[in-house]
């Protein structure tokens, strides 16, 4: 499991836009080669899964994210990127990113520090 750094957190009026970074923290393989989740954990709950995009660049999508978040990578040496519109007190979370591709915390055993998202007005 490569070790991964978020970032591009912060506090935002609803409706507004943030775009998160996931980046690559050492290692010797291209960044290109794993696939990536976002998770997200709001006080007092679960840690829960928002998207997923592969190698390849296929991406989905929790229900509650549809039409509103947009996870991209373009090249080897770029982060994945979280676009996030349209936000909703809701998705006020601490916003992780990891490598693979299970949508279960659980299947986790390492997680980076977050990047705290606040959606408030």
């Amino acid at each position: 499991q490569v070790q991964l750094v978020e970032s591009g957190g912060g506090l935002v009026q609803p409706g507004g836009s943030l775009r998160l970074s996931c980046s690559k923290s050492g290692g010797i393989f291209s960044f290109s080669i794993y696939d990536i989740v976002w998770f997200r954990q709001a006080p007092g709950k679960q840690r829960e899964w928002v998207a997923s995009i592969s190698s390849s660049g296929t991406t989905t999508y929790t229900n509650s994210v549809k039409g509103r978040f947009t996870v991209s990578r373009d090249n080897a040496e770029n982060p994945v990127y979280l676009q996030m519109n349209s936000l909703e007190p809701e998705d006020t979370a601490v916003y992780y990113c990891n490598s693979g591709r299970s949508v279960v915390a659980a299947s986790y055993t390492w997680w980076g520090q977050g990047t705290q998202v606040t959606v408030s007005s």
